[in-house]
């Protein structure tokens, strides 16, 4: 394949964790890669492996002229982007009635205003290609709240639903969504990317707390693998018919059946108030 016809992936928050991993593993297999963070310096040598094939840049994707400037900079130089993988997030761990506003914006403005306003400037590209991937980083969070997560888990809900509609949307167009939903990996989510209240209730303790606690002591132990995942990601985005939803990690699998059996188990008990919700048949 010549050079000008390799994939552009555009990747946000490389600097650590599945970003970093993804963007050398697409390195090694040929692509042509842009590589971004809030701190250029984190992605440099990732430029130096892949040499001309690899674009390193500075953004930071709450900030809307870095954004604007780096999908101008990547359409320049390889004249095209082709998958967009919203990957730069934070966590943040606190019970719902702990949780600090300024902290929680913060987030929602890294996981849900950052992914829009990436997926809004790259969508025009794809439109014009008819064809593409936009790849949304979700978690097992996005499909199943738990204790001490609940507003990060709010985040990827919000994403979830916006990547549904999105791939509604673009699906006439050629361009395909495909929302990554991981479970416990061996990345930086659960250090120093993610900062916790200040705030502590005593009858969260055991709950919200001890949540909060058990997945500090689970950094740098968790079973997935972020290697795998990389790889993971690139073969649902190269197959001929890819999933919407791509779990990764066993105990993900795990949480996303234990959904939709509560879901069913709802569903089924009080389907009958549920239609009785409607007018009857023949009046209205």
């Amino acid at each position: 394949m010549a050079d000008h016809d390799t994939p552009v992936w555009f990747i946000t928050g490389c600097s650590t964790g599945f970003g970093r991993e993804l963007a050398t593993a697409l390195i090694d297999r040929g692509y042509r890669v842009v590589a971004t963070a809030r701190n250029p310096d984190d992605v440099a040598d990732l430029a130096t492996l892949g040499g001309d094939r690899v674009l390193a840049l500075k953004l930071d994707v709450t900030d809307t002229d870095q954004a604007e400037a780096a999908v101008a900079a990547a359409t320049q130089h390889f004249g095209r982007i082709d998958v967009l993988v919203n990957n730069a997030g934070i966590g943040y761990f606190a019970a719902i009635e702990e949780a600090e506003e300024v902290e929680v914006r913060r987030m929602f403005e890294i996981n849900v205003w950052g992914l829009i306003r990436m997926t809004q400037l790259v969508l025009p590209g794809l439109r014009d290609q008819r064809s593409g991937t936009i790849v949304n980083i979700s978690s097992m969070g996005g499909l199943r709240g738990f204790p001490a997560v609940g507003h990060y888990a709010a985040t990827k809900f919000a994403v979830e639903g916006l990547s549904e509609t999105l791939a509604a949307e673009v699906a006439p167009l050629g361009i395909k969504v495909l929302i990554v939903e991981p479970s416990g990996f061996r990345t930086d989510w659960a250090g120093r990317s993610a900062n916790e209240t200040s705030i502590t209730i005593d009858d969260y303790a055991e709950t919200a707390g001890a949540r909060r606690a058990s997945i500090r002591a689970y950094s740098g132990t968790q079973p997935g693998d972020p290697k795998r995942a990389a790889a993971a990601i690139i073969q649902a985005v190269e197959a001929e018919d890819p999933p919407l939803r791509l779990l990764l990690g066993k105990t993900a699998l795990q949480t996303g059946r234990q959904k939709i059996e509560m879901l069913r188990k709802d569903f089924d008990a009080w389907a009958e108030v549920t239609e009785g919700a409607d007018f009857p048949e023949g009046e209205g």
